[in-house]
């Protein structure tokens, strides 16, 4: 099921998210030729609707359509059969950025595609790693990375200079390849918003003229760790208003501006109508359940115990049912 091609077919470079299944017919992997040999890795549309990646390529590729790229690309354009229909996902497959080497989900036909594709990019000793995302909520744009090491947090800070460190989920891409060359997950905004695509544009012409990932400074740098997710239990129903009485929760929407500001202990993190003992579960990176330590329930309202900064807090239930309502995240001070 996987494409490897060493040239750019015409229609890929005008092409929109959702024609790119009857263009290219499977996920696929480019290597294209430029004047550094050791190639930029770039992957994008690992879900279906995170576009901003792919038109940040188009347009990078359209630059040298007629002169050498400075330095080889490998790319990686994934999930094209959920771009189609502008999901994340299709409801029979699996997550795209969860089945990378180092996954706990079961063997699959695209599993076994990603092993193949870190095989294949292993061997090719990359320069660098790059993936990039969208947020479904209200998010500023920063890069995520899997390991704390130098040229990593180099990676990171020439795209914003506020990074985040994550050790799960499991199986992601970015961890799959942390282990053989610098790698970092670019979150550019929602994909609707043009300014995630110029800086990603900006970010990837930037990295193609490095010729190294030493000697520069990151002191600029605010690094958030995750520390847990939230997720909603599939037995609990969640509404938009209050006022509709047959739901069990009402996520609280002024938070989703509240991404990567600290929350204060007491602030509404939604309202309940439920009897329901288990509304939200917290799960720590060690997948233990910590929904008591940070949530507390108060007549009908469930709110904040201790100060905590959120990330892709999101009130859209599709994207909450596929993945979490937001990740808990502070500050960790390195050096």
């Amino acid at each position: 099921m996987l494409n490897e091609m060493t040239h750019i077919p015409d229609k890929f470079l005008s092409a929109k998210a959702e024609e790119l299944l009857d263009i290219l017919k499977a996920p696929t992997l480019f290597h294209l030729y430029g004047i550094n040999p050791q190639p930029l890795f770039i992957c994008t549309l690992l879900h279906g609707n995170e576009t901003t990646g792919l038109y940040a390529i188009q347009r990078l590729l359209k630059k040298y359509r007629d002169k050498p790229l400075p330095r080889a690309i490998s790319m990686f354009i994934g999930n094209i059969a959920a771009a189609r229909e502008n999901q994340r996902r299709l409801d029979d497959q699996d997550d795209y950025n969860r089945i990378w080497p180092g996954t706990t989900h079961s063997d699959s036909p695209e599993k076994d595609m990603m092993q193949i594709v870190t095989s294949i990019m292993r061997k090719k000793k990359p320069f660098a790693s790059i993936d990039i995302h969208n947020n479904t909520g209200k998010n500023p744009h920063y890069a995520c990375i899997n390991i704390l090491n130098p040229h990593g947090l180099v990676l990171a800070s020439k795209f914003n200079n506020i990074a985040v460190y994550f050790t799960d989920p499991k199986g992601v891409q970015s961890s799959a390849f942390c282990e053989f060359c610098p790698a970092v997950v670019l979150e550019c905004g929602q994909s609707s918003d043009r300014s995630g695509e110029d800086h990603a544009l900006a970010y990837l012409e930037t990295v193609l003229q490095l010729d190294d990932l030493s000697s520069h400074n990151t002191k600029n740098l605010k690094l958030y760790h995750t520390i847990a997710s939230v997720t909603l239990p599939v037995t609990v129903t969640m509404g938009n208003s209050t006022d509709d009485r047959s739901c069990d929760i009402f996520l609280n929407e002024q938070l989703e501006n509240r991404n990567f500001h600290q929350i204060e202990p007491g602030t509404e993190f939604a309202a309940v109508n439920s009897s329901k003992e288990k509304l939200i579960v917290v799960n720590s990176e060690s997948h233990e359940d910590i929904t008591k330590e940070y949530f507390e329930r108060d007549q009908d309202k469930l709110l904040f115990k201790k100060p905590i900064t959120l990330s892709m807090f999101t009130t859209c239930e599709t994207a909450i049912r596929q993945d979490c309502i937001c990740y808990l995240m502070e500050e960790l001070r390195i050096g």
